[in-house]
């Protein structure tokens, strides 16, 4: 590892206490059902109300609007989950009061099923951010459990496709 990639991996560690922290609600909270609401995904809610007791704030991103968004925020405050922002960087973000206002949020995390692989499950996220780990860090911690039990390593996908 080199001295710039631990650096690094040490500011992204160092930067998740009390983070700003985005969630996406369609396919990230509830399962798929756009425009209606979908069953909700095991543990999302209580995964995020846990986050929220340990002091990072969360902000709802979603491609709702108007009905559809108030829904989706009702149907998270019924089950005890409230964002410190909706669609927004802050509460009193005003798009025409802000010159400097754009679409895309300033914060530390996106948890969002459009991830690059996908939604990992709400024990893995929680994980994650609780314990400041990357997904380096996870693959390590696979690799090491995989080596402790006495199980061949498998090849990584780009080994296998490169053939190195």
């Amino acid at each position: 590892m080199s001295i710039q990639h631990y650096l690094l991996t040490l500011q992204a560690k160092s930067d998740v206490q009390n983070m700003l922290i985005a969630v996406d609600f369609d396919g990230t909270i509830v399962k798929h059902r756009y425009p209606e609401i979908g069953p909700e995904i095991p543990f999302a809610v209580e995964t995020l109300i846990k986050l929220q007791d340990e002091g990072h704030k969360l902000i709802l991103w979603s491609v709702r609007e108007g009905q559809l968004l108030d829904e989706a925020v009702e149907w998270c405050r019924q089950r005890g989950l409230e964002f410190y922002a909706v669609n927004r960087d802050y509460p009193e973000e005003e798009e025409d009061k802000n010159n400097h206002f754009s679409r895309k949020l300033k914060v530390g995390l996106f948890i969002d099923d459009r991830n690059l692989g996908g939604l990992p499950d709400w024990g893995t996220i929680y994980d994650m951010i609780h314990n400041k780990l990357t997904y380096e860090d996870l693959v390590a911690r696979y690799e090491q459990e995989a080596d402790h039990d006495n199980q061949p390593v498998r090849p990584s996908f780009l080994q296998r496709l490169f053939g190195k």
